[in-house]
């Protein structure tokens, strides 16, 4: 009944009520994994509808509850395949700033659709084999490393750059020829190397010793999402590769993060154990 209801209003209504019938499927359906098989071809063809609305001029809110909804059900392997299309990625691709070169992340209201956009790019290129194919066709991992590079020192955009990152991961997973051309073609690995740089705050002491500067702000949440993906992204880039040893700046950055991540949990659990007191240890959970 709700993909019913939302797929009148999708295929008839106007922008105002596209976004409220979708924002409430999305509320409700927010923790939804398992689908009613009996709906399949209701949500094959709400997505379609959704598609649709998508290339036309909505308001960014809207774009963001169709966006949503679509996330949602492409969670569902089965409804993936008449809707993965060419034309269809493509307009993910465009709301996700991926295919405009030239184009600078400025927009700050435009960073939701961007974001949404990028994590249904992450779902679809996961469950469905025609995305992953198309992903190849249409150069995504070029224009991921583009938009990378736009968010190059720029502040507010850690979940665009952290979305980025996670679908650069996945395509890195399951196409080997992609890691070959990050890591030569797209120059992967300066690129991911300079996103850990700017996440830990490593400076250059010398032309072989870095360090991070302690005097900053600890890494937020978000700050630490994107380390974590551009490093499984860097796993997957070298993983292949007998000549990661002469990537000396690259070692050097781990190492620096490795150390100090190291030190820095020795310092939470010393200082845990002092408030804890009474000779009892503080540990882990497993």
């Amino acid at each position: 009944m709700d993909e019913e209801r939302a797929l009148y209003i999708v295929r008839a209504g106007e922008a105002g009520a596209i976004e409220r019938v979708l924002r409430d499927y999305s509320d409700k359906h927010r923790a939804t994994f398992k689908f009613e098989p009996t709906d399949e071809d209701k949500r094959k063809k709400l997505c379609e509808g959704i598609f649709k609305v998508l290339l036309k001029d909505i308001p960014t809110t809207c774009q963001v509850s169709c966006l949503e909804v679509l996330r949602i059900l492409s969670r569902d392997k089965k409804i993936l395949v008449p809707v993965t299309t060419k034309e269809n990625m493509q307009i993910l691709l465009r709301l996700a700033k991926l295919n405009e070169l030239d184009d600078s992340l400025e927009k700050v209201s435009e960073f939701p659709v961007i974001v949404e956009s990028l994590k249904c790019l992450c779902n679809i290129v996961f469950n469905s084999q025609m995305a992953q194919q198309l992903s190849l066709e249409l150069n995504l991992a070029a224009k991921l490393c583009n938009l990378l590079r736009k968010c190059k020192d720029r502040k507010f955009i850690n979940d665009i750059k952290c979305f980025d990152l996670r679908l650069l991961f996945l395509l890195s997973l399951l196409h080997t020829d992609i890691r070959s051309q990050l890591r030569y073609e797209l120059q992967g690995l300066p690129l991911l190397t300079q996103i850990l740089e700017s996440a830990f705050s490593i400076k250059w002491t010398d032309e072989y010793e870095s360090a991070i500067d302690h005097n900053g702000p600890p890494l937020s949440p978000q700050e630490t999402d994107c380390a974590i993906e551009a490093l499984k992204a860097l796993f997957n880039v070298t993983v292949d590769s007998w000549k990661v040893h002469k990537e000396v700046r690259l070692i050097r950055v781990l190492f620096t993060v490795e150390f100090n991540w190291s030190e820095a949990s020795l310092g939470f659990l010393q200082e845990r154990n002092a408030k804890l007191g009474n000779g009892k240890k503080f540990q882990f959970p497993r």
